[in-house]
This record gives structure tokens, sequence and C-alpha cells, in this order.
């Protein structure tokens, strides 16, 4: 597969300037030095936070092809279909793009979970705020107690 190069920048329009970056109709993502972009991505239907992932030239340029997201896997330093191995996959309904065009948020409706451990969104806990910071403390609390899948049956398919 591709590796996220700014090469691969070509499938979109060149940047122009920043009236037209901004307030303008035309697709010139601003990946960064690695040929990335952040991308967030909710629930459609209920608006929960699922998952944060990234995003080269190519995985942008398929997704919105295909309707289905696509991903640059920083650990396996390749192009990732999201649900090709699990079978959850995420079909988008829309795509986002913020204002200074570095940075995606996919809207989708999610098949099975979003987690690859098992939780519906990777945003499974949460942090308690307002107590003293240090190690150890403060302690998470796990906002989702079950998980749609086990690891071990999804991932260890050879």
């Amino acid at each position: 597969m591709t590796t996220p190069t700014n090469k691969n920048i070509s499938l979109f329009d060149i940047r122009g300037p920043k009236d037209q970056i901004e307030g303008g109709v035309r697709l010139t993502p601003n990946f960064d030095d690695k040929g990335l972009l952040p991308c967030a991505v909710s629930d459609y239907v209920t608006g929960d936070m699922l998952m944060l992932a990234f995003m080269n030239a190519e995985a942008l340029a398929r997704t919105i092809e295909t309707g289905e997201a696509y991903y640059w896997s920083r650990s396996r330093q390749k192009l990732w279909h999201k649900g090709a191995t699990s079978g959850h996959i995420q079909k988008v309904v829309d795509v986002r793009i913020d204002c200074d065009q570095d940075a995606v948020w996919l809207l989708v409706k999610q098949t099975g979970a979003a987690c690859h451990n098992g939780y519906r969104s990777c945003f499974y806990r949460s942090i308690p705020v307002g107590g003293t910071v240090q190690i150890g403390q403060p302690e998470m609390k796990f906002t989702e107690t079950e998980k749609i899948f086990d690891l071990a049956s999804v991932h260890n398919k050879s």
C-alpha cells in the first residue's frame, strides 16, 4: 500500500489563499508533514464519539468514493478499511472538514463495535474532573461495561 507522504496529496486540489481555503468550496486538505489528517468519528444517530483515527490522502479519497470509512494505520503503516477484519463497517453518512481543512469529522452508521477492544466506542472511560492529579490518580471510570465482541475471537482469525 501507499505510505502517507505529501506526494499523495495530489489527489486533491492545490491549496489556495486563506479566503479560498476557509470560505470556498474546493476541498484542499492540509495534511501534516507525515501526510496525515486527524479524523474524529461519531455516531450519526446518537452523536456519541466513537473513535479518533488518521487519514492520508488515499484513505480520505476512498472514504469519499465508497461511503465506507478508510484510515491510515500508524501502527501497521498501511491503509485500513474499518471493519474489513471484524465486519464492523462504518457507513459514512456525512464527511465534514474544519475551517482550515486540517481535520476531518465523519458521521457514521456503526455496525458493531468501533473499538478494537470490543467496546462500542474507543472512548469507554471517563476521567473525573476536580480532584488532585498525581501518579495513579485520578482513577478512570468505565462508561461502557459490556463489550460487543471478544477481542481474541475477532483479531485471531487467520
